[in-house]
C-alpha cells in the first residue's frame, strides 16, 4: 500500500465545488487512473464469465470435451484476474479515499492557519467542524466512486457490443434500457441535491451551538439557564432530523429506483431471451449468457446510480469546503524590515516606548480592544513600528514579535508542559519563572503529574482565574519583543492581583509591554499610563498623577476598583 501524501501544493485557488473536486483528482490523477484501470479489468472479467459459461454449456450439449476444458479454462482464469483486480482494486480505493478526505483536512488546516483571526469572524464552529466530520468523508466516496463509475461504463458498453453480435433486437434493448434507466433517475437527482445543501446548513448550525453550550455550561448553571438554551437545542436538533428525514425520503426512492429499473430491464432482457431460444434464434448456451448478462448489468447499473448519488452528495460537501476556501485575511502583510522601536497606534495616538512597561486605560473595554488589535496587526489600522508601517512587515515577523494575549486565548487538551512551552524551546528556569510571574505555582503543584501532568479540553479542570494565570505565564515563557496584554488580572482576587502586578512589572522590566487594564493595582506597577476616551488618548503619565489631575481617568479608574 503506498503512503498517504504529506505535502500539497499550498491551498486551492477553489471558485466553485467542481473546481475543487478537480484540483483534488489533478492531485492524485495517477493513483486515479491505476484505480480506473484495475476497476475497468474487473468488471470485464466479471463481464466475460456470462459468455464463457454459455459457451461451455453448447460444449456439454454438443459433447465437445476439448472445448469443455479450454472454456472451463477461461471460466477459472477470469476467476482468478476478477478476484487479484478485485484485491487491487480495493486498495487503490481505500487509497484515493483517504487520500481525496486528508487531503480536504489539509488544505481547511492551512486555511484556517492562514486566516488566522479572520476565520471566527467569518465562519461558525459548527461550519468547520462540520467539515472534518462529514464532508472529508463525501469528497473521499466522489472521488472513490468515479472509479467504480467509469469502469461500469465500460462493462456495459462491452456486455452491450457482445449482446448486438450476438442478437441484434436484444443488444438494442439494453442499448435503449439504460439510457431510458438514467433518465428516469435524473429528475430525482436536484430535490436531493436541495435538500442535501439545507440539511447540512442545519447541521452546521447544530453543531454550532452544541459547542457554544458546551463552552458556556457553567456561566449557563450559574445564571440558571440550562433549561433554555436545552430547549433551544432541542428545537434545532428536531430541525435537523426534519431535514435529515427529507434527504431519506429521496435517498429511499433513489435506492428503490436501483432495484426496481435495472431488475424491469432485467426481466425484459430474459423473456426476449427465452422467446428466442424457444424459436430455436440461440442455443441453450446463448440463453443461459444472456441471463447471466442481464443478471450482471444489476451491478454497474446499480454503480452508475451510486456515483450519481455520491457525487451529489460530494458536490454539496465540496461547496462548504470551497466557501472557506475563499476567504481572505482581514490583514495581509508585506515583505519590508524594521528594527523595532517605538510601537505606535496613529488613530488613537497611543504610542508604547521600547523597553517601557506602559498601560492603556479606556473609558469602554471595547476601545482596549480595538486598540490591541491594531497594534497586535489583528485588524487594519495605520501602525508605526520604529519608522516601519506594520502593515508592510510579513505577517509571522508580526506575530512572532507582538503577542497579544486575551481572555479568549484558549487552553488545549495535552500535556500542561507542551501548553506552556508552545515552542518547546524553553528550559526549567524560564517556566518555572514565568509560573512564578503569574502565580501559578499553586496550580502546577495542585495538579496530579505537576507539569507532566494532564489538561483538559479547554482546560475545563481549573476555575476561571487559574484559566487566566496559566494564560499569562505561557505568554510570559514565549518572551515576545513586544507583549500586549488584555485585562490580565480581571478574574483572580484582589490579594493574587497585587502579586501578580508587582511580579509582572519585574519580569518584564525592560522589555516593551503594553497592559490594557483598569486595575487601580497593576497602574500603580507601571511606568507610564495612557487614557483614552472617545477613540483619542486625552492624558498621560503616572498612574497617581492622573488620578489627582484627570477626573474622568479617576472615575473609570475607581470604578473599576469598587466592582
Amino acid at each position: 500500500m503506498r503512503s498517504l501524501p504529506t505535502a500539497d501544493p499550498g491551498v486551492p485557488d477553489a471558485r466553485s465545488p467542481m473546481s475543487y473536486l478537480r484540483w483534488v483528482a489533478r492531485n492524485q490523477a495517477g493513483p486515479l487512473l491505476l484505480g480506473i484501470v484495475y476497476a475497468t479489468v474487473w468488471w470485464l472479467a466479471m463481464a466475460l464469465v456470462p459468455a464463457v459459461l454459455g459457451k461451455g454449456i453448447d460444449a456439454i450439449t454438443a459433447k465437445d470435451l476439448p472445448s469443455l476444458l479450454t472454456w472451463g479454462g477461461a471460466a477459472f482464469a477470469l476467476g482468478v484476474v476478477q478476484a487479484v483486480t478485485g484485491i487491487l482494486r480495493h486498495r487503490i480505493a481505500v487509497y484515493n479515499w483517504l487520500a481525496a478526505a486528508y487531503r480536504t483536512v489539509q488544505v481547511t488546516a492551512r486555511q484556517a492557519t492562514r486566516l488566522g483571526a479572520t476565520l471566527p469572524r467569518r465562519v461558525s464552529t459548527g461550519e468547520v467542524v462540520s467539515v472534518g466530520n462529514s464532508d472529508i468523508a463525501h469528497i473521499g466516496n466522489a472521488v472513490d466512486v468515479l472509479i467504480r463509475g467509469i469502469g461500469a461504463v465500460v462493462a456495459i458498453v462491452t456486455v452491450t457490443v457482445i449482446l448486438i453480435g450476438t442478437s441484434l433486437p436484444l443488444g438494442l434493448a439494453v442499448l435503449v434500457g439504460v439510457p431510458v434507466m438514467a433518465l428516469a433517475v435524473a429528475p430525482l437527482l436536484r430535490p436531493l441535491h436541495r435538500r442535501q445543501h439545507a440539511h447540512r446548513d442545519l447541521q452546521g448550525e447544530l453543531s454550532t451551538r452544541g459547542a457554544d453550550i458546551v463552552a458556556g455550561l457553567r456561566v449557563l448553571r450559574g445564571v440558571g439557564g440550562e433549561e433554555v438554551f436545552a430547549a433551544r437545542y432541542r428545537e434545532e436538533s428536531q430541525r435537523v432530523r426534519r431535514a435529515g428525514v427529507r434527504v431519506a425520503s429521496v435517498e429511499s426512492t433513489l435506492e428503490g429506483a436501483q432495484i426496481l429499473l435495472p431488475g424491469l430491464l432485467i426481466a425484459g432482457v430474459t423473456w426476449l431471451g427465452a422467446t428466442f431460444a424457444m424459436r430455436g434464434q440461440i442455443t441453450a448456451g446463448q440463453l443461459v449468457a444472456f441471463y447471466g448478462y442481464a443478471t450482471f448489468l444489476i451491478a454497474p447499473l446499480r454503480a452508475l446510480t451510486e456515483t450519481a448519488d455520491k457525487l451529489t452528495k460530494g458536490h454539496v460537501a465540496a461547496r462548504r469546503v470551497v466557501r472557506i476556501l475563499s476567504l481572505r485575511p482581514d490583514v495581509e502583510g508585506g515583505t519590508a524590515a524594521s528594527p523595532g522601536g517605538l510601537l505606535r497606534d496613529v488613530a488613537s495616538g497611543v504610542a508604547v516606548r521600547p523597553g517601557v512597561f506602559t498601560a492603556v486605560v479606556t473609558a469602554t473595554p471595547e476601545e482596549a480592544v480595538a486598540i490591541a488589535d491594531r497594534l497586535g496587526r489583528y485588524t487594519d489600522g495605520d501602525v508605526d513600528f520604529g519608522d516601519v508601517p506594520l502593515d508592510t512587515l510579513p505577517l509571522p515577523e508580526v506575530r512572532r514579535r507582538i503577542l497579544v494575549a486575551d481572555n479568549d486565548a484558549k487552553l488545549f487538551a495535552g500535556v500542561l508542559r507542551d501548553e506552556l512551552d508552545v515552542t518547546g524551546q524553553a528550559c526549567e528556569e524560564e517556566i518555572a519563572a514565568a509560573l512564578h510571574a503569574a502565580c501559578a505555582e499553586d496550580i502546577v503543584e495542585a495538579l496530579p503529574g505537576g507539569l507532566d501532568g494532564h489538561v483538559a479540553e479547554a482546560g475545563r479542570e481549573f476555575s476561571g482565574g487559574q484559566r487566566q494565570r496559566l494564560r499569562l505565564a505561557r505568554a510570559l515563557v514565549l518572551d515576545p519583543e513586544v507583549l500586549i496584554l488584555i485585562e490580565p488580572t480581571s478574574a483572580v482576587d484582589a490579594h493574587s492581583e497585587a502579586r501578580i502586578a508587582d511580579r509582572l512589572a519585574k519580569a518584564r522590566a525592560g522589555r516593551t509591554t503594553l497592559v490594557c487594564t483598569t486595575s487601580p493595582l497593576v497602574l500603580d506597577r507601571t511606568d507610564h499610563v495612557v487614557y483614552v476616551e472617545g477613540g483619542l488618548v486625552r492624558a498621560q503619565g503616572v498612574h497617581r498623577e492622573l488620578l489627582a489631575t484627570h477626573p474622568a481617568y479617576a472615575a473609570v479608574v475607581t470604578r473599576g476598583e469598587d466592582s
